[in-house]
C-alpha cells in the first residue's frame, strides 16, 4: 500500500464513522504516524508505506473512530500560531480563546505582572509571556495540568511562574495589574449534550462551572478585586450565551467600572473586561 492509497483508506474509514473533517483528519494522523511533514507526505505519495507506520496510522485511526480527539492523539494543538503540547489532562485550547489573548494585550499589559488563572496548557500564558514584556504568573489545581504548562513554556522559550492554586488562593493583595481566564463554563445540565469528543475526553474540571455555569465568574470576580491594584483589569472568556449574567455579576459587585463585552468574528460576545475602581482599595 502506499502512503497515496493509505490516506485515501483512512479518509474512507473516517467518512463511514462521520467524523467531521474526514480527509483533513486523515492527513494530520498520518503525518503524526510517518513523523514527517505535510509536504514531504504529499512529495513521497507513491512510497510504500512501511509496516511500522501502518501500525500507528491504524491505531491512531481507530482511537478518533472511537471518539478520542485528534489533539490528544497528536499531542499538539496550535495557538497563536505556535505549537502547544496537549494531553487528557487539559482542555484542548480553541481558536476562540485567541480574542482573550488579543484583548489583553490591547490594554496597556506593560504596566504590571498578569496572572492566567486555570491555566490548563499554558497556551494564555505562554502566548503572553512571548508577545509583552512583563512578568506573566498562571495557576491552576491541577498537578498534571501544570506539568504540561511548565514543558510549554519551557520548550517555547517563555518566562512564566506556575502555581499549583485553587484559582487565585494565595496570591498577594493588590499584586496584579490584570487577571486574566478562560474558566469552565459548560452548565453540568447541558453535559449530555456536549459532543463525544469533549464529553468523555476532555477534562471535567476544566469545562464545568457548576449547575448552572457561572459559578467560577462569581468566584473569579470576588478573588480578582482583592489581588489587583487599582485601576488593574479583569479579563474573562464568555460562554455564548454568558454575557449579561456575567455583566450583572460585575455590575453588582459595586467595584467595577468600564466594564466591556468584546464580540468574536461572529459578533458574539467573548470577552468580557472590567477595570477595579481606584475607591475599590
Amino acid at each position: 500500500m502506499t502512503l497515496q492509497e493509505a490516506l485515501h483508506q483512512g479518509t474512507k474509514l473516517l467518512e463511514d464513522a462521520r467524523i467531521p473533517a474526514p480527509r483533513l483528519t486523515a492527513e494530520v494522523l498520518l503525518v503524526h504516524a510517518v513523523q514527517c511533514r505535510r509536504e514531504w507526505l504529499y512529495s513521497h505519495s507513491t512510497d510504500e508505506l512501511k509496516e511500522l507506520w501502518w501500525i500507528h496510522y491504524g491505531r491512531y485511526l481507530h482511537e478518533r473512530i472511537e471518539g478520542k480527539p485528534t489533539q490528544y492523539i497528536t499531542h499538539v494543538q496550535e495557538f497563536y500560531g505556535r505549537p502547544f503540547r496537549v494531553s487528557p489532562a487539559v482542555l484542548i485550547p480553541r481558536p476562540e480563546t485567541e480574542h482573550l489573548v488579543e484583548a489583553v494585550l490591547s490594554r496597556s499589559i506593560n504596566d504590571g505582572p498578569v496572572i492566567d488563572v486555570g491555566t490548563g496548557s499554558g497556551a494564555i500564558a505562554v502566548t503572553l509571556a512571548l508577545e509583552s514584556k512583563v512578568p506573566v504568573f498562571a495557576s491552576d489545581l491541577s498537578h498534571e495540568a501544570l506539568q504540561i504548562a511548565r514543558a510549554n513554556a519551557s520548550a517555547l522559550g517563555a518566562s512564566v511562574q506556575f502555581t499549583q492554586a485553587d484559582l487565585l488562593a494565595g496570591i498577594a493583595a493588590r499584586s496584579m495589574q490584570m487577571v486574566v481566564s478562560n474558566p469552565p463554563y459548560v452548565p453540568l445540565t447541558e453535559r449530555e449534550g456536549l459532543a463525544r469528543e469533549v464529553r468523555e475526553h476532555e477534562p471535567h474540571v476544566a469545562l464545568f462551572g457548576g449547575e448552572d455555569g457561572f459559578v467560577l465568574y462569581g468566584c473569579l470576580i470576588a478573588q480578582a478585586a482583592l489581588v489587583l491594584r487599582p485601576g488593574g483589569w479583569l479579563l474573562m472568556e464568555l460562554a455564548y450565551n454568558g454575557a449579561t449574567r456575567v455583566q450583572q455579576m460585575l455590575e453588582l459587585g459595586g467595584c467595577w467600572t468600564a466594564i466591556e463585552l468584546i464580540p468574536d468574528l461572529a459578533g458574539y460576545p467573548r470577552v468580557i473586561a472590567a477595570s477595579l475602581r481606584r475607591s475599590a482599595a
